[in-house]
């Protein structure tokens, strides 16, 4: 099955799903300075990844250059539960312990939770990927402190394709 994600790149609702993400991207990240106290100033750092997938596009890797620091995530579909699990780690701090889990849904846009105690407070957090296009797409964080009755989005990243 597939859909027709934004801009009029198809996807596939499958294991297939992030292999649009594969290639060199240069990302504007727009980071909240302070999570979880309303705060309303932002960091905007500069970064480059690049993304490989494996598994014949049922896993990708990408590791993401900050000034002064390194992340990376690991993304791995189960086909038997039509579900992906995104790991995010850092070079400062090691693995998230707890994967972000979802899909990409009929709108195209791919939506992904995780519980965790951050800070000592329980927090629902969201990934969402949308804006998919060939050469452009955004990923974007939320915190809920309220098991999900508000959200608080805390980082955006805005992917500009470079090969």
């Amino acid at each position: 099955m597939s859909v027709e994600a934004p801009y009029g790149l198809i996807m596939a609702l499958s294991e297939n799903n992030f292999d649009f993400l594969v290639g060199t991207w240069d990302v504007a990240n727009r980071k909240l300075r302070e999570r979880g106290v309303g705060c309303e100033d932002w960091d905007d750092i500069p970064a480059t990844t690049e993304v490989r997938s494996f598994f014949d596009g049922g896993g990708n890797f990408d590791e993401i250059v900050f000034p002064g620091s390194r992340g990376a995530t690991v993304r791995l579909y189960d086909a038997k539960t039509d579900l992906w699990s995104l790991h995010w780690m850092v070079n400062e701090g090691g693995m998230d312990p707890v994967p972000c889990v979802g899909r990409f849904e009929d709108d195209g846009v791919g939506r992904f939770y995780a519980d965790e105690i951050l800070e000592g407070r329980p927090t629902r957090v969201r990934f969402i990927w949308s804006a998919i296009t060939l050469v452009s797409c955004r990923w974007e964080q939320a915190f809920s402190y309220d098991a999900g009755e508000t959200w608080e989005t805390n980082w955006f990243m805005d992917f500009t394709r470079t090969s």
